[in-house]
């Protein structure tokens, strides 16, 4: 967190939420929609007038806003989301131009200018694209504009997506290096199981979002126009916790509250010191291009967290890669021990594999006498079994980085 002085009650975390100069603000699709479907603009302007008013506080906001594709599948005539890939493409690029002309004709009212940022999953599976966006979202901030984030549903395939702008949403809060995130969705708070089931209870504060993981039961949007629930919205808050970043999940109604520190909804505490922009991309963005095989020594050193991983200690390459791409570094048995960025190209990798740095330099130069990955970009993964089995998704890994700082990354 940026405030190492935070006190961690609920009282505390909600003081720094409202303290917070720049907060990453994301507002599902059931939160702008009408039943049918059509974007509401009462809704939306609701909404608008909230984020002002904390601009005209002193806050930077960025919103990522859902909705393209629920605006956009009404005015075509649909009854529903569709559901095949290419109608969702075409809807969204109908329904992008809407949402944006009624979020810059509504934040026009307050003196405010937008900019729109469509973002597709290889932007910040490429650190070049993660770097370039970094740089337009933060400048955008210094500017005063107000950036509106969404995926690019027009380009998304199935294939490569974020799945949720619950992921983005924290994956935005950690490139622009936020001081809080506000989840707006369709349910006032979280509770320790859907609102509809008899005993349900409210939960206000979460001190540890790792254990509620394990104590909640969650579910999946009912709504018919998003595409997440409260599991993708706990994935985000877990992913911000451990990035150092206050999260509060309310409905999109409590907006102003929430945004004022007030005791709306439920808040997520951090649960440590924010990592470096480059590591937190390591962690939660990259894809890995390719394998590296470590022997058992090698295995050890790298769970140690403290060691580069040397060419000596490889037995295997897979993949194609290039330097400085990420790849996966697995023990002999499968088992995925870290993601990190490589020094070299994949077809060099079988000629220095098992070889020191000595016997390196002596018979292939200097530069090759170097870690094949160093340390300070490497990212340690320790599988973790899926909690509440049938209620969240097994593909949660827990990752610490080699200063032993815990981040975690959705694969």
């Amino acid at each position: 967190m940026n405030n190492p002085e935070i006190e961690l009650t609920e009282d505390g975390v909600r003081c720094s939420i409202r303290e917070a100069r720049t907060i990453v603000v994301k507002v599902g699709s059931s939160s702008l929609t009408s039943a049918s479907g059509q974007l509401d603009v009462q809704k939306l302007r609701a909404l608008v007038t909230a984020i002002s008013h904390a601009q005209m506080q002193g806050a930077r906001i960025v919103l990522v806003s859902s909705g393209a594709i629920a605006a956009g599948f009404g005015l075509l005539g649909f009854n529903e989301r569709p559901k095949d890939v290419p109608t969702q493409q075409a809807t969204a690029s109908v329904g992008q131009g809407l949402l944006m002309a009624q979020y810059e004709a509504a934040f026009s009212q307050f003196g405010f200018r937008v900019g729109q940022m469509l973002l597709t999953a290889d932007v910040t599976i490429s650190p070049s694209r993660y770097r370039n966006a970094q740089r337009t979202m933060l400048r955008l901030l210094e500017l005063g504009v107000i950036p509106i984030v969404n995926e690019n549903d027009a380009l998304s395939s199935n294939e490569i997506r974020f799945g949720d702008n619950d992921r983005l949403a924290a994956l935005v809060a950690n490139i622009v290096r936020a001081e809080a995130l506000v989840l707006l969705t369709d349910v006032d708070s979280l509770y320790t199981a859907p609102p509809s089931e008899p005993g349900a209870k409210r939960v206000s504060f979460v001190p540890d979002v790792t254990r509620a993981l394990e104590e909640v039961k969650v579910g999946a949007s009912v709504s018919g126009v998003g595409t997440g629930g409260m599991v993708t919205k706990l994935e985000a808050a877990h992913v911000a916790a451990v990035s150092g970043i206050p999260t509060v999940l309310t409905c999109a109604g409590n907006a102003g509250p929430a945004l004022a520190g007030d005791a709306v909804g439920t808040v997520f505490a951090p649960v440590h010191t924010r990592d470096s922009s480059r590591r937190l991309w390591i962690g939660f963005a990259s894809n890995p291009h390719g394998t590296l095989v470590v022997d058992s020594g090698a295995a050890k050193a790298v769970r140690g967290g403290r060691a580069s991983l040397l060419a000596a200690g490889i037995v295997g390459v897979r993949g194609e890669f290039s330097a400085t791409d990420p790849v996966w570094i697995d023990d002999e048995q499968g088992n995925h021990l870290a993601k990190g960025l490589v020094a070299f190209d994949a077809e060099e990798i079988p000629e220095i594999m098992g070889r020191t740095s000595d016997e390196l330099e002596e018979s292939l130069g200097r530069q090759y006498a170097h870690p094949v990955v160093h340390r300070d970009n490497l990212v340690l993964v320790q599988l973790a079994a899926a909690p509440n089995a049938g209620n969240f998704p097994a593909n949660v890994s827990l990752l610490r980085s080699s200063d032993t700082r815990a981040v975690t990354v959705l694969h």
